[in-house]
Parts: C-alpha cells; sequence; structure tokens
C-alpha cells in the first residue's frame, strides 16, 4: 500500500481520557463504576452530535471520529457497524513520554476494532532529552511497521512542547514560541522521525499563524516521494477564533485536508449538559453545529485556493 492520504478528512476527536476524566468530571482515577459509566456516557453524548451532522448533511465519505478504546469501545464498534472513517488512540494518556496503552499487546488492540487509521499523540522536541526521543522513536518505528504490514493507515499527532531553555530564550513567552519557534522545531522533527523510519499516512498538526510555515510543513510531510501523505490541523483546545484562523490558513495550502478539533467542539456541550443547562438534545445539536461550522471554513478556504488556481491558469493562458 502506497503511503498518504490526500482525500478530504473532517475528524471529531474525542479520545480524550486523562485530562478529560480530571478536567471535565474532576474524578481521580482509579474510578468508580458509577464514575466510568458517567464519562462512557458523555462520550456516547458526543457520538450522538457526530450522527447528527450526518444527519444533517456533512459529507459521510469526509467526515470521521477519533476515540479511545478505555471508553469508546462500544462506539468503536457501532462507527465500524455503520461504515465511519474511524481512528483509535494507542498512546497511553496522560505521559509526557510516548508509551502504548497496552504494552507489546497494542497491535492485538488496534486489530480487535479494526479503524481506518492507528492514531497516536507524541511529544516530540529535537532539542529535548536526547534519550527519550530514541525511545519514542524506537516504540514509533513498531506502530509504523505494524500498520505497514497490516495495510492499515497511520495517524501521527505530533506535540512540539517547548523545552524549558527555548522559554527561557523568550522570556516566558509562549505566544512567541508558538509563532517564531515551533514552526522549525516541528519541521525538524518530522525530518528526524521519517528518518528513524516512521511513516504517517497524515500528520495532526498544531495550528499555524502563517501560511508560509503550512507550506513548509506539507514539504517536509511530502519530501522524498511521500507525495500523497496529508496534514489536518488539530485544534489544541483553543478559543473559536484562533480555531477559525488555523483552519481558514491550512485550508489555503495544497496538502492540508482537513481537521481534528475536538475539544473546542465538545467542551461546552458536555459541561452544559452535566450542568443541566443544556438537554441531551441541545447539547448533540451544539456539537454537530461546530463541526459543520469547522467543515464549512475548511472548504471556503479550500474553495478560494482551487478558485485562485484556476483563476492564475487561466490568465497564463
Amino acid at each position: 500500500m502506497k503511503i498518504g492520504y490526500d482525500k478530504a478528512l473532517y475528524l471529531l476527536p474525542f479520545d480524550h481520557r486523562h485530562s478529560y476524566v480530571t478536567g471535565m468530571f474532576h474524578f481521580e482515577p482509579p474510578l468508580s463504576a458509577l464514575q466510568r459509566d458517567q464519562v462512557c456516557d458523555s462520550k456516547q453524548l458526543i457520538y450522538e452530535g457526530f450522527q447528527l451532522a450526518l444527519e444533517a448533511g456533512v459529507p459521510s465519505g469526509s467526515a470521521g471520529l477519533l476515540v479511545d478504546e478505555e471508553f469508546g469501545a462500544s462506539i468503536l464498534r457501532d462507527a465500524h457497524r455503520r461504515g465511519f472513517t474511524t481512528a483509535l488512540s494507542t498512546e497511553s494518556s496522560g505521559s509526557d513520554e510516548f508509551k502504548f496503552e497496552y504494552g507489546d499487546d497494542f497491535a492485538s488492540h488496534i486489530d480487535v476494532f479494526d479503524p481506518t487509521f492507528a492514531k497516536v499523540l507524541v511529544r516530540y522536541n529535537p532539542q529535548g532529552d536526547r534519550a527519550m526521543n530514541l525511545r519514542q522513536a524506537a516504540r514509533l518505528k513498531q506502530l509504523s511497521d505494524v500498520c505497514r504490514t497490516s495495510g492499515r493507515r497511520f495517524m501521527f499527532e505530533l506535540l512540539v512542547p517547548a523545552t524549558g531553555q527555548q522559554l527561557a530564550g523568550l522570556s516566558g513567552d509562549r505566544a512567541a514560541y508558538d509563532l517564531n519557534m515551533r514552526p522549525q522545531l516541528m519541521v525538524e522533527s518530522i525530518r528526524a522521525l521519517q528518518d528513524a523510519g516512521i511513516e504517517p499516512d497524515v500528520w495532526k498538526i498544531e495550528g499555524l499563524a502563517n501560511r508560509d510555515d503550512c507550506v513548509r510543513m506539507v514539504e517536509t510531510v511530502r519530501r522524498d516521494g511521500r507525495d500523497a501523505v496529508g496534514c489536518i490541523v488539530l485544534g489544541r483546545g483553543a478559543d473559536e477564533a484562533s480555531v477559525r484562523s488555523w483552519l481558514a490558513t491550512a485550508a489555503s495550502v495544497p496538502g492540508f485536508i482537513g481537521f481534528a478539533v475536538g475539544r473546542t467542539s465538545f467542551w461546552d456541550a458536555v459541561a452544559g449538559y452535566r450542568e443541566q443547562t443544556l438537554t441531551r438534545a441541545a447539547a448533540a445539536a451544539q456539537i454537530a453545529g461546530r463541526l459543520r461550522a469547522w467543515i464549512d471554513i475548511f472548504e471556503r478556504g479550500r474553495s478560494a485556493r482551487v478558485a485562485g488556481t484556476d483563476a492564475i491558469a487561466g490568465e497564463a493562458l
């Protein structure tokens, strides 16, 4: 199977675990059976929002969901039965270093759910802890090889957190880091991971403010013949204005095929339902509406880009 995935891909991710359990519910593991049921039910609510969006006309061939086995096993099974595009998280939640959720048994857990994508989230800074980076790369090579051997798609969510030294050099200004340092570090990270034999079909990329940085990202993921590899924008739990800006910027660049916006899509709705300020139906409708809004923004940006390309081609003729 050729590496890459260049079809439109609009993901609703809700594979959050540790941060979700502690931040939304204020539960501390280990969870009681009742607490676990509450978390699972809230994910079912998000899934209901996803299905509502499809019923309202969101393109089923492009929309997909990303969920975890721990709280979303029944969702994964139902989504597979319905033929939805699915992604399954493979990483242990709440750890700075990537480790498999189910250790050496990770491949069998992927096979059980047969997702469209095996997805991994990794924090990797090329100027960070070298020994940890090498350990992570070795595990990631295992996952990449399993996906290649089984013919399964591989999705890589890359986070590049600042080191203490990098932040100190910017007087602790995280916004300056995101704007001025992170894009180059992302390029270096992707190149290092590719050189280690790790070959995702889709890279989940933290939002970028500048179009030129998006272009560089696509050039990097597609270097050396990887011409079908795609990029999608992740939401980072950011405010709506930031997400809208990132989506519009990325959509204007060929090679960015979509997005994965989670917390900005569902957090307020789930919180409203839990606080009884929203009915279940209203909460699901709010999630569906957010997903629809992100798709509209991305498709407008992509259409403008295509129209601009056509106009340039017409002028050349």
